[in-house]
């Protein structure tokens, strides 16, 4: 079996965030499965020299971009054993920022089809195509508007996966012809809400559409998570599949982590406390390790649920001897809130702004608590991670969170959980944290079982192995 994974970022070349770690991590744990994958995708003008330097030129083709055509350079480089292709053309390409600029329905419009011209040209005939986001949306469509009775790619089945269906690709109609190349007659294949709909047009057209969880498979049927898109979900609710994503185990294995300030594990937990004290000292909070020190690792934006942090952060300051340490960057309001929160309860509350992984390492290894109220969370990897640092998660039942994370309060869990998207809620369910660390024995037992939890991709990667199969048996 072979699959082409298509996205529009993928670790280590490109990444803004969740898509790229799976587009780095899901190839990497099918071809330890025996199946034959490769990822494609842009060749961005960020993805540092070193790695292009290591990248290999295939060939260049013409690619059809409505009424023109554009050149399409193809390199081959291999990470881990995986083949990644990418396509490069410098008029799309070349320049800064992956994502939001003027043109970006017609930069992946170029992609996506530049991913099915050239699969001729690769020596490498997948049976699945498996595309992600709405960046790659028009992979299937593409596909079963020109290419599924052309000989050569006969056989082939399409994927998509929704990862944030927030984020749909929403155009003028203006685009359909002259930027996208698909005949008005086929208009009603991407038009929805009196606009062009990328993630629309895939799920109409791939044959079968997946999300990072079965539990955000089932609320993006409703009008509160589907931002629109609800009615034709519910119509197309026969191909749709939740799997919940993995997290990468080498990146993130406390006993290997070169960002900690100590290893330790589960066995030998030493390094844990080593790792809070010296966090406590680089945030320039009070060194102490009896007081519950709570962790956020989070953008800072509304749905991740900040605004019940904010609601109910203060009281919990108060009533309680906890420390709290963020890091993230986001909407203004937030930034300043957390500012604000720092200047008031100083050698307690440290804010950090900016993407840095060596730093949050540091916070999933140093703090006990990890808290995560997302407002919705298709699949979440950050909760993961946490537990597999015995940073102890309190989230909200939502999406991935929910999937992965169980209350501790049946004596088998492994975090706290809550339900109403209230901040008495959160607050409540953070209360229970702090009195669960009060007690030591427990506490050490809790850590423990979290970092037993094993939420690396092989399970994902054998359901979506299922999920292929089934579609390569039902094509006969």
């Amino acid at each position: 079996m072979k699959v082409l994974f298509c996205t529009s970022e993928a670790q280590p070349f490109a990444s803004t965030g969740g898509l790229a770690e799976v587009a780095g991590s899901l190839p990497q744990a099918l071809r330890m499965r025996m199946v034959g994958s490769r990822v494609v995708m842009p060749l961005y003008e960020d993805i540092p020299q070193e790695m292009r330097e290591d990248m290999k030129f295939i060939t260049s083709i013409s690619v059809p971009v409505a009424w023109r055509r554009q050149y399409c350079g193809i390199f081959k480089a291999r990470v881990g054993g995986v083949i990644y292709y990418l396509i490069d053309n410098q008029y799309y390409f070349k320049r800064h920022g992956l994502y939001g600029h003027y043109d970006d329905a017609e930069r992946f419009a170029f992609f996506s089809r530049a991913v099915l011209e050239m699969l001729p040209c690769i020596e490498f005939k997948p049976d699945i195509i498996h595309a992600n986001d709405w960046q790659t949306a028009l992979v299937p469509v593409y596909f079963s508007l020109f290419y599924a009775k052309n000989d050569w790619y006969s056989g082939i089945k399409t994927v998509f996966t929704i990862h944030n269906i927030q984020y749909q690709g929403k155009y003028g109609k203006e685009l359909l012809e002259d930027v996208l190349g698909i005949p008005n007659s086929e208009l009603p294949l991407l038009e929805y809400g009196g606009c062009i709909n990328f993630l629309k047009g895939a799920v109409e057209c791939a044959d079968r559409v997946t999300t990072v969880s079965p539990s955000y498979a089932n609320e993006i049927l409703d009008p509160w998570f589907s931002y629109g898109l609800d009615s034709i979900l519910k119509e197309r609710k026969w191909k749709l599949k939740g799997i919940l994503n993995g997290i990468d185990t080498v990146t993130y294995d406390p006993e290997n982590d070169k960002d900690l300030f100590a290893n330790y594990s589960a066995g030998d937990l030493t390094g844990k406390a080593e790792n809070k004290s010296e966090l406590q000292k680089r945030l320039k909070l009070n060194e102490d390790p009896q007081v519950p020190l709570v962790g956020m690792v989070t953008r800072m934006v509304n749905q991740k649920g900040l605004d019940l942090v904010r609601g109910s952060l203060d009281g919990l300051l108060n009533e309680t001897d906890m420390q709290f340490a963020i890091l993230g960057s986001g909407d203004w309001e937030y930034e300043s809130y957390f500012k604000d929160l720092q200047e008031r309860y100083p050698r307690r509350v440290c804010s950090c702004f900016g993407f840095v992984p060596e730093l949050s390492h540091k916070i999933y290894a140093g703090a006990d608590i990890f808290l995560m109220p997302s407002k919705s969370e298709p699949c979440g990897l950050s909760q993961m991670t946490a537990l597999r640092y015995g940073c102890i998660p309190v989230v909200r039942e939502t999406g991935g969170l929910k999937d992965s994370i169980r209350d501790s309060g049946d004596g088998k869990g492994y975090g706290f959980t809550f339900k109403s998207y209230t901040a008495d809620d959160m607050a409540f369910a953070v209360k229970r944290a702090i009195k669960g660390f009060g007690d030591k024995a427990g506490w050490t037992i809790l850590v423990k079982r979290a970092m037993a939890c094993d939420f690396s991709w092989g399970h994902s990667a054998n359901e979506y192995i299922k999920l292929y199969r089934s579609m390569m048996k039902s094509s006969g």
